[in-house]
């Protein structure tokens, strides 16, 4: 595979409670060796049903709120026509369609061109599953 596309996957542990995992030090670290100062673009892509990409900002307690809006836009009862799992997990099947599998971002100088705040965040809503992948792919 040429330098200008490189890619990696991440093995992630989310555990059997719902979560937002804070990627941003994983893509930093893979962009310091795929990019190597170089400009193009990061796609991140986790390959389930039940989990979505979000960028947002974490640790002032809107990772939380998010949880809190998605209990609210997709409760955990036995209105889901999708019916295996834990109750209500066919929830975590519609969560890919308010927070996609994929965020594509901008690599400037190998670094991304993140906001002040943001992060790239796994949203895992699906407490059946706890491990999770994450593809980190480079074009530049």
């Amino acid at each position: 595979m040429s330098d200008a596309f490189t890619t990696r996957v991440l093995n992630i542990t989310s555990g059997s409670t719902e979560r937002v995992v804070d990627l941003t030090a994983d893509c930093e670290a893979f962009l310091r060796e795929a990019a190597a100062g170089r400009e193009g673009l990061l796609n991140i892509f986790v390959p389930h049903a039940t989990a979505g990409i979000a960028i947002i900002e974490t640790g002032a307690g809107s990772d939380s709120d998010l949880l809190a809006a998605l209990h609210t836009l997709l409760p955990s009862d036995d209105r889901w026509q999708h019916r295996h799992g834990s109750p209500g997990h066919g929830r975590d099947h519609v969560l890919p369609a308010f927070v996609p599998p994929h965020a594509t971002l901008p690599v400037v100088d190998g670094r991304l061109e993140l906001g002040t705040w943001q992060s790239v965040c796994l949203v895992d809503t699906n407490r059946d599953n706890p491990d999770r992948k994450v593809r980190l792919s480079f074009l530049g």
